[in-house]
């Protein structure tokens, strides 16, 4: 019996975790580039060859409307905390006048679009990852196709679309009570002039704060969306496991996921828009 090479051995030893590195790269890779062409795809199906208004409407519905509540309270006591925690820093400097500002910024630039897109994300993003890897084990999907239904139209444009709209307007709500729990926390218990808090904010907020505040939010809408989205369709694609288990790794790797991107969007975005 001939001798092993005990040189090719230790050179496999050795680039083995190399190899493992490069594998994960292409994974990788090969994972964000089938998101972007769901993506592409997804978007293209929102207009073309006509939109879905019906089901588009019943997902605002879906992840606007049933999301306010959600977001309405988590601006009122995010306002709340800022202008608590704002008064007793600011104060030490003897800028306590500065409170409305510091909040209104705080919350417009970067609180109100990532909390909101985190919020959405824990109650609609999971249920839209659910939802289609349920749809997805039991056929349905394969079903919509022998119909001749296209099912990026009929099921993944509408949630685009209706993430498009909800967003910013969910952002929006998010900034106005956030404000106002500012308000409650500076003035009414703290005793901070009403008109020097609005004041602050009146000439201390510009335009770009608020439209740099809805792109963000634009931008999360589709990154959510798309990631829920497609952790969802391919659910039966997924190694670690299949049917039940494969719909729960789905959901839970489509949260995970849209948070991370929502930092990470997050922090590229403000590097552009400041």
């Amino acid at each position: 019996m001939p001798r092993p090479n005990t040189m090719t051995q230790a050179l496999a030893l050795l680039l083995s975790p190399i190899a493992a590195l490069g594998r994960a790269v292409l994974s990788l890779v090969a994972e964000l580039g089938g998101l972007c062409i769901f993506m592409g795809k997804g978007l293209w199906r929102i207009v073309f060859p006509s939109p879905a208004w019906r089901k588009i409407v019943q997902q605002v519905y879906f992840i606007g409307v049933k999301s306010v509540f959600v977001i309405v309270l988590i601006g009122l006591f995010t306002g709340m905390v800022l202008g608590l925690q704002g008064y007793y820093t600011l104060v030490k400097f003897g800028s306590e006048g500065l409170l409305g500002a510091a909040v209104a910024l705080s919350i417009i630039r970067e609180l109100g679009p990532v909390l909101t897109a985190i919020m959405i994300t824990g109650r609609a993003g999971s249920s839209m990852a659910a939802e289609i890897g349920i749809m997805r084990i039991s056929e349905q999907i394969d079903a919509l196709s022998t119909m001749g239904i296209n099912p990026l139209r009929f099921l993944i444009a509408p949630r685009l679309a209706a993430s498009l709209v909800c967003f910013p307007l969910l952002t929006a709500i998010f900034d106005v009570v956030g404000i106002g729990g500012g308000y409650l926390t500076g003035v009414v218990l703290l005793g901070i002039n009403p008109g020097v808090y609005f004041d602050r904010i009146d000439s201390t907020v510009e335009l770009g704060d608020v439209t740099g505040g809805f792109v963000k939010s634009l931008v999360f809408a589709l990154l959510v969306a798309a990631i829920c989205c497609f952790e969802g369709y391919f659910t039966h694609t997924r190694r670690e496991g299949f049917g039940a288990k494969g719909v729960s790794l789905a959901t839970t790797s489509a949260v995970v996921l849209s948070c991370i991107t929502i930092l990470v969007a997050d922090y590229v975005l403000t590097s552009f828009l400041l």
